[in-house]
């Protein structure tokens, strides 16, 4: 358990770091704060994830827990649609690459046997 709400809170942490990096990365000693933050929240002395977890993480999800539902069912019911469409629209871009690398192929097909006709090899000396 311990584990899991470090892990969140660290979730957390990276997910809200991304944005801090590119606004206050400029602020003196940012990067050691940042170190210490990851320190405080590992070390089994302090328990900072666990702290954070009880008194903020989870009262959250607690509260909106429907609503998080709500989405993930949503999310569920979209996400079947969409693997769906984007199939269909990957298969029909596969078709025409092919069909069109098919095209291409038989033109530069016929151009190298017409090299070899009959009137070309005639024109080869023989070694003989």
């Amino acid at each position: 358990v311990r584990w899991m709400m470090y892990w969140i809170v660290f979730a957390l942490f990276m997910a809200t770091e991304t944005f801090t990096d590119l606004l206050i990365s400029w602020f003196p000693f940012y990067y050691e704060i940042k170190m210490a933050f990851v320190i405080w929240l590992l070390s089994p002395y302090t328990r900072g994830a666990s702290l954070l977890y009880r008194k903020f993480v989870h009262p959250t999800l607690s509260r909106k827990e429907k609503e998080i539902d709500t989405y993930i069912i949503q999310a569920k019911e979209r996400s079947y649609e969409t693997v769906v469409r984007f199939g269909k629209r990957g298969l029909n871009l596969a078709a025409t690459a092919a069909v069109q690398a098919a095209a291409k192929s038989q033109g530069a097909l016929a151009g190298r046997l017409r090299s070899f006709s009959m009137q070309d090899l005639r024109s080869v000396p023989d070694e003989t």
